[in-house]
């Protein structure tokens, strides 16, 4: 539905959510044969790469789940920083948390990348927010990655944002492995975790480890391929030592290696006719079937430690780089300019014609900045490539490989690879190549605003400022819209969320120096019918010369709530009643009627309109007797389906100690929620809840207060639902006294 796309991306069933738009598609594969020998630029200015090494992958979790923590310890372990800075504390912050808001808020807000090389294997890793006002971040870095990291917290487990991101990564089929993190928290289950995996995110999650110890006593890790427990020693950890496994495990060991094995053998006949035979199982066949697996997205693999206290990073970068794919094990299909109904397949070949998609848009003190993964051929610093949605070829004056903030400048990047580039005048999902009209790729998924409020600045001086500050953030954001309202001439900012909004406004006062007002927080609400209604509606108007004349016979009826548009229109007008150049009119007048509903002037949503009947005039009716008539006839029928307001549902999960479960439910309750489920671990309770936004706001203070600070939420979009009779009459009321206020 055009109003509420976010219902078809968090929504179960997957059936309706994980809809690949037509434009291309992903696939792994397991290429058999060599791979092709390391390419170099005829130039010779790019650094030879075997791209059978490299790895495009991404960190992604539900917020607190310690991705950013991991983050710091890979570039740690991989050279590129020589301090371990902590995402909260007195240091200067994460590496990849670079912003200033990030850093007092020990929270992720933009994705990071940077590059970094395991083992002569270089990776290019994105870290991803956690929060899911920031979603399109995750969204938009899934997009350009070829594998993921999925961080779970031991303790929380699978959590909305865990599900939220697990269906952004089946959307664009990325293969992924799950980290089990914080196994030294009180309350640490690896088992149960696990079994989330398979219950909640339905997914064949296979244990490739098993911990050593928890909580406390969380020494080391045991890896069930090679059969031998792993310590990490030294101040940070980088010491990783064999050991035999402890006699004490010893024994669960072997019966995890061996459900282990009886897993993968569901993927490989081979693998099952050794084990129905008692035949030793060699290392070598154990990665390769898991690798097959883990690229066709068959299973999970799962392990664990704890990236805090510096236990499991290495052997989960080993890992990455055995199991995950590189750029040649990823099929890429793009759409050709000429027959938008085919595809072909881009080969990660450097002589090949370039390929390159804009997939985020960043702007600082130096101009824009545009992060480009390059699926076929080659950038050069100085030439020229075509922006293939304006057809304007635009000049790449410099390259820079990004390290969070930080930029090193290169001459060329090749197929496979994830760079930015300097000044180009680009939006987010633009398709570049070196031949104007070449093909297109599909762009991101993009999640509809929820949420909105007016903004304004408190001197006149500041207007010019704020200006340029809303036209940048559209810019990086797509999910952040900018509009005027019409009645009250405010400038009104939608987003994701209070938080999504709050981080903004922040931004525009430090960064920007314009001291802002803004008014309370609006919520989107949207108009549908509830029963069918037939139409027959003539327009006519003579006006001295030629006049006017149209007339339209059908009916109006309500789509289902799980359904994927938002207006359907149908066609069954026979035997020329209304001549065919008529019919699209009069669809446009239809669409053009649903922008703004007759209850509260709020958009209209799940109408099915069919057109079956008719009559026109050879010469008064006209396409716009048709638009006119269409409009005016949609606005009388759609009167008469009874139609009701639609307030957004929020998905709401509170951790809280088990001591305040009740009042918390409670507090709930007096916002209109459904307590969904309620589970209690330990000393811990997880409630989920669906709210109406309308109710959500303010809620972070009065649930501190009611937990003496110790409760935590995180929320999500889930659903539009009817409101109830006198809630919509309070709405209703709100919006005319908004109305004649305006007016006066």
């Amino acid at each position: 539905m055009d109003g509420v796309p976010v219902l078809r991306s968090l929504a179960p069933p997957a059936g309706n959510c994980l809809r690949l738009s037509r434009h291309s598609s992903f696939e792994c594969r397991n290429r058999s044969g060599p791979f092709p020998p390391p390419r170099t630029k005829p130039s010779g200015k790019r650094t030879t790469m075997d791209l059978s090494k490299l790895r495009n992958i991404g960190i992604s979790a539900h917020i607190d789940s310690g991705k950013t923590t991991l983050s710091e310890r890979i570039l740690f372990y991989a050279g590129r920083i020589h301090r371990i800075q902590e995402v909260k504390g007195d240091g200067d912050g994460a590496t990849m948390d670079h912003m200033d808001l990030e850093r007092e808020r020990g929270i992720t807000i933009t994705s990071a990348a940077t590059s970094v090389e395991w083992k002569n294997h270089p990776i290019n890793l994105i870290d991803t927010p956690g929060h899911v006002d920031f979603t399109v971040e995750v969204e938009r870095s899934l997009r350009v990655l070829d594998g993921a990291i999925l961080v779970l917290c031991s303790v929380g487990g699978v959590q909305s944002q865990s599900m939220t991101v697990d269906r952004q990564m089946k959307r664009y089929k990325i293969p992924r492995l799950a980290f089990i993190n914080k196994m030294d928290r009180t309350g640490a289950n690896f088992d149960r975790v696990v079994q989330q995996l398979r219950d909640k995110l339905e997914v064949d999650a296979i244990p490739m480890q098993l911990p050593i110890g928890k909580e406390d006593h969380l020494q080391g890790v045991i890896d069930l391929v090679r059969m031998k427990a792993i310590y990490f020693d030294g101040d940070n950890g980088e010491t990783v030592r064999e050991e035999e496994i402890p006699d004490e495990l010893r024994q669960q060991a072997d019966e995890q290696r061996h459900a282990m094995l009886e897993s993968l053998a569901m993927y490989s006949d081979s693998l099952m006719e050794k084990l129905l035979s008692e035949e030793a199982v060699s290392e070598d066949e154990i990665h390769a079937v898991v690798k097959s697996a883990v690229q066709s997205q068959s299973i999970t693999p799962v392990f664990c430690g704890s990236a805090y206290k510096n236990k499991g990073v290495q052997p989960l970068l080993d890992a990455v780089t055995r199991y995950l794919p590189s750029p040649l094990e990823r099929a890429v299909y793009a759409k050709k300019w000429d027959n938008p109904d085919e595809t072909f397949e881009l080969s990660p070949d450097d002589a090949q014609p370039t390929v390159a998609m804009a997939f985020k848009i960043v702007d600082d003190a130096y101009g824009q900045l545009t992060f480009m993964r390059i699926y076929q051929g080659t950038l050069v610093k100085g030439e020229g490539y075509y922006n293939q949605r304006t057809q304007q070829k635009q000049r790449f004056s410099r390259i820079v490989r990004m390290h969070s903030d930080k930029r090193e400048e290169i001459d060329t990047a090749g197929a496979g690879d994830i760079v930015a580039v300097m000044g180009v005048d680009a939006a987010s999902g633009d398709t570049y190549c070196a031949d104007n009209k070449y093909c297109s790729l599909e762009s991101m998924y993009v999640p509809e605003a929820v949420i909105k409020m007016a903004v304004w600045p408190t001197k006149r001086d500041g207007l010019d400022r704020l200006s340029k500050a809303l036209q940048r953030f559209t810019r990086e954001d797509p999910t952040f819209k900018v509009s005027t309202d019409d009645e009250t001439g405010e400038t009104v900012i939608a987003g994701m969320g209070e938080l999504h909004l709050d981080i903004y406004v922040e931004r525009i006062r430090r960064e920007y120096k314009v001291d802002v007002e803004v008014g309370a927080p609006k919520v989107s609400y949207r108009e549908a019918p509830t029963q069918p209604t037939e139409y027959d509606y003539k327009h006519k108007k003579q006006t001295g010369g030629s006049g006017q004349y149209a007339h339209i016979v059908g009916k109006l009826e309500p789509l289902p709530e799980d359904s994927e548009e938002n207006f359907e229109f149908l066609n069954e007008v026979v035997g020329g009643r209304i001549p065919k150049e008529y019919i699209p009119s009069v669809e446009k007048g239809f669409r053009f009627s649903m922008d703004k509903g007759p209850i509260a002037g709020f958009p209209i949503v799940r109408v099915k309109a069919t057109l079956s009947d008719g009559s026109y005039h050879d010469v008064d009716s006209s396409d716009m007797a048709f638009q006119v008539c269409a409009r005016t006839g949609f606005r009388e029928a759609f009167l008469k389906t009874k139609p009701v307001l639609l307030e957004p549902i929020m998905k709401l999960e509170v951790e809280v100690p088990a001591d305040f479960q009740g009042a918390v439910t409670g507090e709930l309750n007096k916002r209109r929620g459904l307590i969904v489920s309620t589970e209690t671990v330990g000393n811990s309770s997880t409630i989920i809840a669906e709210v109406p936004l309308a109710e959500t706001f303010g809620y972070s203070t009065d649930l501190r207060s009611l937990t003496q600070g110790q409760g935590v939420f995180s929320m999500e979009f889930s659903k539009y639902r009817p409101m109830p009779a006198n809630v919509q009459r309070e709405v209703v009321e709100e919006r005319k006294q908004a109305e004649l206020a305006a007016a006066k």
